[in-house]
C-alpha cells in the first residue's frame, strides 16, 4: 500500500507544456537590444532652462464672488463654467478654498507662470530703502500711551452704558409682567370678603 501512495502509478504527464530555454533566453536577449535601439537617447544636456525669481502677486485672489451663489452644474459643461476654482493658467478646476490657495502657490502654477520657487536676494540698499518706508509709515500713523489708555477707557464706558440700558429694559419687562398678572379687582366684592385686593402680599 504504502509503494502504491509514493509512486503514481498510471497518471500521463505528457500533456504539460515543456519550456525550450535557450530559446527564452534568445528572445529575452532580442527584446533587450531592441530596446536599446529604440530607447530615445539620454536628454541632450543643454543649458537649464532659467526662470524668474519669485514676485508679489500684483491682483487680487478672489476667493468670495461666487460665495453662496445657486449653480447649475453640467458633465459637459467647459472647466471655467464648473464648480470649484478654476485655474486659467494650468486649465484646473480645484474644489475648495484652500486647495486652489495651495495650488496657485505650488511649483507646478508658478513654473507654468515662469517662475522658480526661489525669492530674489535682496540687496543692502533696497533693505534700507524698505526700512526708510517703514519708519515714515510708523511716524505718520503713530499713536501714544495717552492714545491707548483713551481708547480703553471710550470702551469700557461704551460697555457699561450697554449693561446700563439692558438692566433697565429688565426692569420694564418686569413692570409689564407684573402689571399684566394682576386682575382687575371688583371693589364691592373684595370689601364684601374683607380684604383689598387677591394678589400677594409679597412684592
Amino acid at each position: 500500500m504504502a509503494q502504491s501512495s509514493n509512486q503514481a502509478v498510471g497518471v500521463d504527464n505528457t500533456f504539460r507544456r515543456k519550456f525550450d530555454r535557450e530559446e527564452y533566453l534568445q528572445r529575452a536577449r532580442e527584446r533587450e537590444e531592441k530596446e536599446k535601439d529604440g530607447r530615445p537617447k539620454s536628454k541632450s544636456k543643454g543649458p537649464p532652462v532659467q526662470r524668474k525669481p519669485l514676485k508679489h502677486r500684483d491682483y487680487e485672489v478672489d476667493l468670495e464672488s461666487r460665495l453662496g451663489k445657486t449653480q447649475v452644474v453640467t458633465p459637459i459643461a467647459p472647466l471655467s463654467q464648473q464648480a470649484g476654482y478654476y485655474c486659467s493658467v494650468c486649465e484646473c478646476v480645484v474644489k475648495d478654498s484652500a486647495n486652489y490657495l495651495d495650488h496657485i502657490n505650488g511649483k507646478k502654477h508658478q513654473r507654468a507662470l515662469g517662475m522658480s520657487m526661489r525669492s530674489e536676494r535682496s540687496t543692502l540698499d533696497q533693505v534700507q530703502k524698505r526700512f526708510e518706508v517703514l519708519k515714515k509709515r510708523k511716524t505718520t500713523g503713530s499713536f501714544s500711551e495717552q492714545d491707548l489708555d483713551e481708547r480703553i477707557l471710550k470702551q469700557q464706558q461704551e460697555e457699561e452704558e450697554r449693561k446700563r440700558q439692558r438692566r433697565e429694559r429688565k426692569k420694564e419687562k418686569k413692570k409689564e409682567k407684573v402689571t399684566e398678572e394682576q386682575p382687575e379687582v371688583d371693589q364691592d366684592v373684595a370689601a364684601m370678603m374683607g380684604f383689598g385686593g387677591f394678589g400677594s402680599s409679597r412684592k
